[in-house]
């Protein structure tokens, strides 16, 4: 039996420019953090006493003989890649809903990844991880996803994500001092908008419109390098990383109409009107999770004056996807050969 956990992630500045067709041409970057929610999955040989080869439980629950019957696309591909064949059966099960803009599908995929190649007794990387993740979702899945989310929850913690290039994905710490850290935590808040959204959908629109938002996505590439001199300061000035995320999102409702819509510019003007500095609509957009970015002393009168979204409390996570529990199985086949 295997299970891995693999946290969610916020982004904090870059996303849209995270996409192979902008970052091939033009390089992207991304300032994200992971946070303590995460995606668990459990994993072991079936033992062949069913009448079905492979038992998949999610929201749904497969049964099924063939490996081509099973409907999770990111469990068929992922099998498909590495070859395995042997009789399986993976449970899944989260802190946080799907589609809600935190990374969720990704977290699944380098989850699944990371089980099945301990499973299979292989010690792989992080970057390794997050390379084939970004494959199996962009490739073989062929889904509207950019490359952010894969690499992000495979290292975990703050970084500087860089896109383009010889190297085409770089991840670089930010490594600044805890009192900083702590700020930036004390400062974000979380709640979800209780919208969900098929976010293939709404990055679709993006992709075909890239070529005509290059304004927009250079100054969001630019963005992320302001937010690290801001960080980079002697003295960490709260309201300057506000003001950018509140640029940065004004930017990115420009991208498509279907980002947001009345119901979260609502939200988000609640927000500012009780306090807020700045904040952001994270993933694709057209809901799910909103970050806000306000003084812990008005935080309390922001939470009352959204008291009808859930507040989801976090902590930052420095250890990107985890096998946190290992013992080892032989494969039924191998056992009776």
């Amino acid at each position: 039996m295997i299970i891995t956990r693999t946290p969610f992630r916020i982004s904090f500045f870059g996303g849209g420019t995270d996409y192979p067709v902008w970052y091939e041409k033009n390089g992207g970057a991304v300032l994200s953090t992971t946070i303590n929610k995460y995606c668990y999955i459990s994993c072991r040989y079936l033992p062949p006493f069913f009448p079905y080869k492979f038992r998949i439980r999610y929201s749904f629950r497969e049964e099924t003989q063939a490996l081509d019957e099973i409907k999770h696309p990111s469990v068929r591909e992922s099998l498909k890649f590495l070859n395995i064949e042997e009789g399986i059966e993976m449970v899944h099960t989260s802190d946080l809903p799907a589609q809600s803009g935190m990374g969720s599908s990704s977290s699944f995929t380098v989850g699944f990844l990371n089980s099945l190649y301990a499973l299979i007794g292989k010690i792989v990387g992080k970057r390794q991880l997050a390379i084939e993740a970004i494959h199996i979702e962009q490739n073989l899945i062929k889904e509207n996803i950019g490359s952010q989310d894969q690499v992000a929850v495979a290292f975990g913690g703050l970084n500087k994500i860089t896109f383009g290039g010889e190297q085409q994905i770089y991840v670089q710490p930010v490594t600044i001092a805890s009192a900083k850290m702590n700020l930036l935590q004390e400062y974000s808040m979380l709640f979800f908008t209780g919208f969900s959204r098929n976010a293939s959908e709404i990055a679709g629109e993006q992709i075909r419109l890239t070529n005509t938002k290059k304004k927009e996505l250079t100054a969001m590439v630019e963005m992320v390098e302001k937010a690290v001199e801001v960080l980079n300061s002697r003295t960490f000035e709260t309201e300057k990383f506000a003001r950018l995320l509140h640029e940065s999102w004004m930017i990115k409702k420009e991208f498509s109409s279907l980002i947001s819509t009345p119901e979260i510019d609502g939200i988000y003007d609640t927000a500012r009107s009780a306090g807020a500095s700045g904040g952001k609509l994270l993933g694709a957009g057209g809901g799910g999770f909103m970050l806000l970015f306000a003084h812990p002393e008005i935080q309390p009168k922001i939470k009352e004056k959204l008291k009808k979204l859930l507040y989801v409390p976090f902590k930052f996570e420095n250890l990107g996807s985890q096998v946190i529990f290992y013992s080892p199985q032989e494969s039924w086949s191998n056992i009776n050969k």
